[in-house]
């Protein structure tokens, strides 16, 4: 619509082009007397607060593939998770101290319950592994969210979804969505072979004809940009998800139509470009950590302190975001970040050494 609802509104709130007196004075009475009510009760306001921190248990848990375990998870009471859209994900909180994202793969905005799937890591940071041993059924889950920054846009008439292993997860529900709204839609599902690709049989049961399966050990080869981007018009809207690789694969392929639409969401962080060695002083424990030019601030913290505070390793989230003491920062940040402010993410030193408030 080219009017926003704020435009479309009358010039008072309620309606009224002219003040009604009466009304006014009405209104203020109550207000009034209702303030005095307010203040004399001894009870606890009604207003729910919000939560930020939600716990779930673990109804179930299922091998989706020899390295992927799936969580549904629902509320200890019975009620109804927050709302959510294709896409989100959840910040777990492991016992350890850990934080890890994972996105909800289940059926579109059901609040009944919610499922992840989480692929074990041998050599990552220790979250996936602690993940898959720690929790089974009936154990509660601890997270924050969700939260979403890789929406589908429902209004787009032609999309392609490009898929690699776990990266299946927040497309899932996006394919399911994009299915009911009538959108225009395929999808290539990569993987090392089928037996590792999860939830395989849900994305290719919403419309088989729509998906082509691309196994790197049935076809002898990694796939090439132009084998995932067979169906992708100079229009087309793409949603692509998986490791780094594929990602940059795809980028680069679409540049030539740089006009098009082209989504993606990393589950691991961005390498980094023109990195310089600098150091981190942490101001709490008066520690100096050496970060290397090819390595993260983040990285280097969590080596001495797995319980660092992080999540989308991206620069967009805001999680890692702490105050700058001393020195100069070189921000590099999707999100904002103030003149004292550092997301140790993706953020660098642009003077010899960064103090902060940690």
């Amino acid at each position: 619509m080219s009017q926003t609802i704020w435009s479309t509104r009358p010039a008072d709130l309620y309606g009224r082009r002219k003040r009604d007196r009466f009304y006014t004075a009405l209104w203020g009475v109550g207000v009034l007397f209702g303030g005095f009510a307010s203040a004399s009760r001894w009870t606890t306001s009604r207003i729910a607060p919000v939560r930020r921190t939600n716990s779930a248990v673990v109804t179930k848990r299922e091998l989706l593939a020899p390295d992927v375990v799936a969580l549904t998870l629902a509320d200890p009471d019975g009620g109804l998770l927050p709302s959510w859209t294709p896409g989100a994900h959840i910040d777990v909180r492991l016992p350890s101290g850990r934080r890890r994202q994972y996105s909800l793969c289940g059926p579109p905005g059901r609040r009944t319950d919610y499922r992840i799937a989480v692929r074990r890591i041998a050599d990552g940071g220790g979250g996936s592994i602690e993940m898959h041993d720690t929790f089974d059924v009936d154990d509660i889950l601890v997270f924050e969210g969700p939260r979403n920054a890789f929406h589908l846009v429902t209004d787009e008439h032609e999309v392609l979804f490009v898929i690699g292993g776990i990266g299946v997860t927040p497309i899932l529900p996006m394919i399911q969505l994009a299915h009911q709204h009538g959108i225009n839609w395929r999808a290539v599902y990569a993987g090392r072979s089928r037996q590792y690709m999860p939830l395989l049989d849900e994305v290719t049961a919403v419309a088989p004809d729509r998906v082509t399966v691309w196994a790197d050990d049935e076809r002898g080869r990694l796939p090439p940009a132009a084998d995932l981007l067979a169906d992708a018009g100079p229009t087309t809207a793409v949603y692509v998800c998986g490791p780094p690789a594929m990602l940059e694969k795809v980028r680069t392929a679409r540049d030539e139509h740089a006009n098009a639409p082209l989504h993606y969401e990393r589950f691991s962080p961005p390498p980094v470009v023109d990195g310089v060695p600098f150091e981190l002083e942490l101001a709490h424990s008066q520690r100096v950590l050496r970060v290397p030019a090819n390595r993260s601030a983040l990285d280097v913290m969590l080596d001495h302190d797995p319980t660092t505070a992080y999540s989308c390793q991206q620069g967009f989230c805001g999680t890692c975001k702490l105050k700058v003491l001393a020195g100069e920062v070189d921000r590099r940040g999707r999100t904002t970040e103030g003149d004292d402010e550092m997301l140790v993410c993706v953020s660098r030193a642009k003077s010899d050494r960064v103090v902060i408030d940690a």
